[in-house]
């Protein structure tokens, strides 16, 4: 996904003049053409990642619409501030690339570790977050970001499912169920261990890259209803990031709707452990034998 962003952003600054790019190192040598063809649009600014984003919000105001990019735990954790009062607070957006996502670093530690990017862009005003799952979504879903100027939230990673579904903006159908069946959402790379988990199992399972806004149109539309359905419809979230991080998207969006839910993603505690990312989806239960156990005995309570 690293590649295709290095390679989609760097045909945007040649394309349309009002892109730029401000870097904190990370990155900087794959964008080392593109900086000496645009060197007014593309800035380093070195290890100085808050100062990154107050650049972007000064580039902003100008008319231009900034990229920013490095590790989701530099770009967001380190830099929250500045997204809250250089960019929210100013009244102009930017758009924020991360790679690392929640433990793809994790071979380097809790410092390059970010599980709960998202939950934290929760808390500012109207920001897009897309979580692709394929490096083949990535350039879409940057040149959609570039066409306008609101704060967008681009999160890369190393894990991949199988195959692109770049129309995933709203719940994508992937497998259904039957028409009682509970409805598993998978968000970004989460979709292929979800398949693997879900084999057998009488599930509809939906993909979205796009979990903010969150299509809660879509998923009243998937849900059990009507004489049929017996028993409050189930729901399960699987997501890459902290768990729970749209639980309260999802309640509030169902109020009227008795239903169940199921918030699957990485774990609160810090497990104080490097180790590899395959690693660590499986002490959080997210690697297919984890989520399988943890949806069939959900499932389970109902039978």
């Amino acid at each position: 996904m690293r590649e295709t962003f290095v390679t989609a952003a760097t045909e945007l600054l040649a394309e349309d003049p009002r892109t730029a790019l401000v870097l904190a190192d990370i990155s900087a040598d794959s964008f080392a053409p593109a900086a000496r063809r645009h060197p007014d649009r593309v800035l380093n600014v070195g290890i100085r990642e808050q100062l990154m984003v107050g650049v972007a919000g000064g580039l902003a105001l100008t008319g231009l619409r900034p990229i920013v990019h490095s590790y989701a735990a530099f770009a967001v954790d380190r830099a929250y501030e500045q997204l809250k009062l250089d960019l929210d607070h100013q009244g102009v957006g930017a758009v924020v690339v991360s790679v690392g996502a929640s433990y793809d670093g994790a071979r380097m530690g809790r410092t390059h570790m970010s599980p709960g990017d998202v939950a934290l862009l929760d808390t500012l005003t109207g920001w897009t977050v897309h979580v692709p799952g394929h490096p083949g979504e990535v350039p879409g879903l940057l040149r959609a970001a570039a066409r306008h100027d609101e704060s967008v939230y681009l999160r890369l990673s190393t894990q991949v499912n199988d195959l692109p579904r770049p129309g995933a903006d709203r719940l994508d159908v992937v497998r259904r169920g039957s028409s009682v069946a509970p409805v598993v959402v998978a968000v970004g790379p989460m979709l292929r261990p979800v398949l693997q988990a879900t084999a057998g199992l009488d599930v509809t399972v939906a993909y979205t890259h796009t979990p903010r806004p969150f299509d809660v149109v879509g998923l009243r539309e998937l849900l059990p209803h009507g004489a049929s359905c017996l028993v409050a419809p189930a729901v399960v979230l699987v997501e890459p990031y902290l768990a729970g991080t749209s639980a309260a998207v999802v309640g509030a969006a169902l109020t009227d709707v008795p239903h169940r839910l199921l918030a699957l993603g990485v774990g609160r505690t810090d497990l104080r452990r490097y180790g590899s990312p395959d690693d660590h989806a499986r002490w959080h239960g997210l690697d297919p034998t984890g989520l399988r156990r943890s949806i069939a005995a959900f499932l389970a309570e109902d039978a």
